[in-house]
This record gives C-alpha cells, sequence and structure tokens, in this order.
C-alpha cells in the first residue's frame, strides 16, 4: 500500500466516488481541502451547518448521488440537527465531522462536547474514526450504507475538533467501490408467487389506487409506474416526494393526498376498495394520519425495506423489491384491463376539483394569492425545469396547485423543517447546472438561512427563489385564534407578524438580482426573465396576509380525531 497521508487519502476517495461538492463551515480537514485544489471539486463554504446539511440533502436527492457535508466539533450538533430532514426523505447525505482526541477527554477543553450519540436518531450508521487506519474503511462504509437499501445519512466523526488525524501519514489504500457511488447500488428480484398475488388482488378490485412514494424516483421506476398504470387502467396518487412520478395532466393522475393534499386524491381514496401502496413508508402525512386509506382496506405494499413492508398498514400482499424492477416485473405479468366506471369516476372527481379551484389559481386580484403564484410557476417552468419547496403553507401550496407537465420535470421538498427549501434549492442546483431550479418559499422559510444569497453569488449557483412575502408566518394565524379562545387580542401579532420588507432589495444588497411584483399579471414574466438571467434571482411576490391554506379534505368535513372516535 502506498504511503500517505490521511488528508490526502480521503482527497482521494471524494475524487474517486465523483463527489463533485463538499458543502461545509470552516475550519475542518483543512488539508484534504487544500488536496483537492486540483481535483473537480467544488468545495462550498456556507454560512451555517444546517444550511450546509440542507444543501448537501437536495444535492442527493436530485442527483442520486451522496451529498456530503461538513463542519468541525462545535458545529456538529447543527449539522446534526440538519440531517433530520435528510433522515426523514432518505436522503444519501454523508456527514462528517471533528471529534475529541483522548489525551483532552475529561479536562474541559475548548468547545469539546462528547456529543456522538446525538447523530444515532438520524443516521442509517454513525462511526468514530479514531486511528488513521481505519479512515479508509469507514469511508468506504460510510457511502455503502448511505446509498443501499432504502438511503440515507451516515456520519463520520474523525478524530480532532478539525479533523487533525487525518493530518498523520501511513500506509493507506484510497480504494472505493463505484458501485456505492449513486443509488440504488443493488436491485432486488421480487419474489415471483408475490407479484401474482399482488396481480390478483388488483384484478378482483372495483376500486383500486396506487399511491407512489419516494422509493419511485430514488429508483427511476416513473416509466414503470406511467406503465403499470396504464396497463391496468389504475388510478394514480402520489406523495409530496413523489409528485414528479407522473404529469399532473395524465388522466390517471389523481393528486398528492394525505395532509398536504388535493382534495381530489383524497376523496378518491376515501372511496377505494385496494390501495397500493409502491416504495412509500405509507406514513402520516401521505395518509393524513391513516385515514386514507381507510383502515381495513386491502393493502399492497412494494418497498426495498422489509422493515416497512406491512408497518403502518396489515399487508394482503407484500413485495420485497427495488421499485424499478418490481414494477417491470408487475406490467410483464400483467393482463391488460380496460378503463373502468371507476377510472371514469376518479377522473370525474378530479375535474370537480379543477372546476372548483380554477378561479383562486387565475385570480387576478392584489395582493396576490398564492395560488396564482402556484399557477404561473407552472406555466413558466420549462421542460427541464425543478421545483424545489418549503414546508408548511409552501408545501400545501404547491402540492395542490404547482402542475407539472412534462416526465422530465422534478419537485423536491422538505421533509419537515421551515427554511429548508431555499438552502436546499442550492444544492439542487450543484447537481444540476445546466437546469432550471426554482425554490417556492415563504418570507418566514426565506429568512432561515437568508445569509446563503451570499454563498450563491460567491459561487455563481444560479437558483430562482420565488418568496411568497405575506409579512407574516399566516399559517399561525388560526392557532393563535384557537389559543385566545376565538379572537386575538392585545400584543398576540407579535408571536406570527413580520414588518414589510423587500426581498428584491435585499437579494440586490448581497449582489444578486431581485425582482419585486405587486401584480397577479406580471409574475410569469418575472419568473421567465429570472430564469433566463442564469443568476441568482429572488423573485419577491407580494401576497394576501391573509391567504390561509386549506385543511385536506375529509369525511363530511370531519377532522382527524372525530372520524378516529366514530370509527372506533
Amino acid at each position: 500500500m502506498p504511503k500517505m497521508t490521511g488528508a490526502r487519502l480521503f482527497a482521494e476517495m471524494m475524487r474517486d466516488y465523483e463527489v463533485s461538492h463538499i458543502f461545509f463551515v470552516p475550519a475542518f480537514i483543512l488539508k484534504s481541502f487544500a488536496e483537492m485544489e486540483d481535483m473537480p471539486i467544488a468545495r462550498i463554504m456556507v454560512h451555517g451547518e444546517k444550511a450546509a446539511a440542507y444543501m448537501a440533502d437536495g444535492y442527493a436527492r436530485s442527483s442520486g448521488k451522496p451529498g456530503v457535508c461538513m463542519a468541525q466539533m462545535i458545529g456538529a450538533s447543527n449539522l446534526a440537527a440538519g440531517l433530520r430532514d435528510a433522515h426523514m426523505a432518505g436522503a444519501p447525505v454523508i456527514a462528517v465531522t471533528g471529534g475529541p482526541a483522548p489525551a483532552s477527554r475529561y479536562k474541559h477543553a475548548y468547545q469539546e462536547v462528547d456529543d456522538i450519540t446525538q447523530f444515532d436518531v438520524v443516521t442509517k450508521f454513525n462511526a468514530q474514526v479514531d486511528t488513521l487506519a481505519r479512515l479508509p474503511d469507514l469511508t468506504r462504509q460510510a457511502f455503502r450504507v448511505a446509498t443501499s437499501g432504502a438511503p440515507g445519512p451516515v456520519h463520520l466523526r474523525i478524530q480532532g475538533h478539525l479533523g487533525q488525524l487525518t493530518e498523520g501519514e501511513a500506509d493507506l489504500n484510497p480504494l472505493v467501490e463505484p458501485k456505492y457511488k449513486r443509488v440504488p447500488p443493488f436491485r432486488p428480484e421480487p419474489d415471483t408467487q408475490h407479484v401474482h398475488d399482488a396481480l390478483a388482488l388488483l384484478a378482483k378490485a372495483q376500486r383500486p389506487v396506487i399511491i407512489a412514494g419516494g422509493g419511485v424516483m430514488t429508483s427511476g421506476a416513473q416509466a414503470e409506474l406511467v406503465a403499470l398504470a396504464e396497463k391496468l387502467n389504475i388510478p394514480v396518487a402520489t406523495s409530496l416526494n413523489a409528485k414528479s412520478s407522473l404529469p399532473d395532466n395524465h388522466p390517471l393522475n389523481v393528486g398528492v393526498p394525505g395532509a398536504y393534499a388535493r382534495d381530489c386524491a383524497n376523496r378518491v381514496l376515501a372511496e377505494c376498495d385496494t390501495a397500493f401502496f409502491v416504495g412509500s413508508h405509507a406514513g402520516g402525512q401521505v395518509t393524513n394520519n391513516w385515514m386514507f386509506p381507510p383502515q381495513g382496506t386491502p393493502v399492497i405494499q412494494l418497498d426495498i425495506d422489509p422493515e416497512e413492508l406491512g408497518r403502518n398498514y396489515p399487508n394482503a400482499v407484500s413485495i420485497l423489491s427495488d421499485a424499478k424492477l418490481g414494477l417491470k416485473r408487475l406490467i410483464e405479468n400483467a393482463k391488460p384491463a380496460a378503463a373502468t366506471q371507476w377510472t371514469q369516476r376518479a377522473q370525474q372527481i378530479v375535474a370537480e376539483w379543477r372546476r372548483e379551484n380554477s378561479e383562486m389559481r387565475n385570480a387576478p386580484v392584489s395582493p396576490i394569492r398564492p395560488e396564482r403564484i402556484c399557477k404561473e410557476i407552472s406555466d413558466a417552468l420549462p421542460p427541464d425545469g425543478m421545483v424545489v419547496s418549503d414546508t408548511g403553507h409552501a408545501g400545501i401550496w404547491t402540492a395542490r396547485f404547482i402542475e407539472l407537465k412534462y416526465p422530465t420535470q422534478r419537485y423536491f421538498r422538505t421533509a419537515g423543517s421551515l427554511g429548508w427549501g431555499f438552502p436546499a434549492a442550492l444544492g439542487v442546483k450543484c447537481a444540476n447546472p445546466d437546469k432550471p431550479v426554482v425554490c417556492f418559499t415563504g418570507d418566514g422559510g426565506f429568512y432561515y438561512h437568508i445569509a446563503e444569497l451570499e454563498t450563491a453569488r460567491r459561487h455563481g449557483i444560479n437558483a430562482v427563489i420565488v418568496v411568497n412575502n405575506n409579512s407574516a408566518l399566516n399559517q399561525e394565524i388560526k392557532l393563535n385564534d384557537i389559543a385566545y379562545g376565538g379572537k386575538q387580542r392585545g400584543r398576540a401579532e407579535e408571536m406570527w407578524r413580520f414588518p414589510e420588507v423587500n426581498f428584491a432589495k435585499v437579494a440586490e444588497s448581497f449582489g444578486c438580482v431581485g425582482i419585486r411584483v405587486e401584480k397577479a399579471g406580471d409574475i410569469n414574466d418575472a419568473i421567465k426573465r429570472a430564469i433566463a438571467m442564469n443568476k441568482p434571482v429572488v423573485v419577491d411576490v407580494a401576497t394576501d396576509m391573509y391567504a390561509i391554506a386549506p385543511h385536506p379534505w375529509t369525511p363530511s368535513g370531519r377532522d382527524f380525531h372525530s372520524y378516529q372516535k366514530q370509527g372506533s
């Protein structure tokens, strides 16, 4: 084995795993970064560890390659907090931090906290690199675990607050395993009998629905999903993570169900008599806390992770398989089915929803409605464009009203943390420099990591950030109404309202481009101009503070708790 420093080994392994960007807060493994000087690796210094994790997350989800983020030991907790979303969304992120050295433990060393366990709950693999000899194999293990099975984040803690362990020299082999450069490294075959059992149950069903999850996107199984749905003439609902798995205008697409949902999708699932989850955890958001499909509905589940099969719904049929390969086998064995009354019923429900919401999507009013922003993003987005959404109202508005019209368009959204959208969009753009990336966030979400405008300008990360600027965390309005017994009083607005800020001017002060929009008719042109500029652009849209995102549709308008009580 060649004699080299740990710094050189780490740099060579990152290069050979085809890592193109590393997102970090200094100072950490600086000699490794110096070794990368002549390598095709962009070192993206950011202004906060959570932002670094979010950028790596966006990079990973949009490229299928592990996103790498780093921080010195004092920033480890911030980095761990940023991994929460990658963990919930199943994104292959590799986090690397510094850690205590044996000689300084228990002596109140500066900035030292032995906090390795904080990564246990947000990673698939959490390891300490305490000797230089272990750096090669643990780095390989990090890539292996992050990409295999159901992808997810991993963490390596390198000894030394600044990762000084890597500065030593030893006989080291920078071997990498090419299959773990991206997801999925393996595509397990489904059991043939389980494939036949699933098809038999679907053939027997009168009102079946397919629910596509993020695993469809991770596997690259979009074409297979569409082919199976068309062959069997089965309506398809998509989780937010799989929103771009088939175009919104496809006649079998009923929309996003659950908590951040289109009413039509929940209505279709409420009426279904068989549900087929593909690459989905069947978690609380996509099912609106397991209301859709109703408990007792026969369920088929296809997943690459055996622990997920039957976790939330007892499975009538479980298929352990890669999504793309599993769907291929189903297509090969399925008999074509004609459109049924159920197919027509689902299409009728979708058409009714579109008619009911057409007025708000086209509303010419000022202040501007968020539905209109989503409509104009849909119309302006090029065929290869990508949309990145924040959570809360941003997630609800985009789930309901962003229309992805081409199979080449993509959609990414936070798994739960407000503020994720903007830095994640920068990560998506780093992974896809030649594709338009448009982020939809509110002013509340944008404030979290607004300093990353400087990062975008410095590195030429040319994403377009559309800010739904209503000078408020307006999703808190109704919650505060309830807290005050029906009507807010006194200083209640302090808890959800902001002073008016022109984010176009803020963007300009960072050296980016700012466009202010105050009339609905100007949104489309502003977005198209922003995309064409090929610069970091903030499109600041002045919107209605009291445009509250609607609650998800439930049977007879009931909330989940009353629905649960009646069913119990």
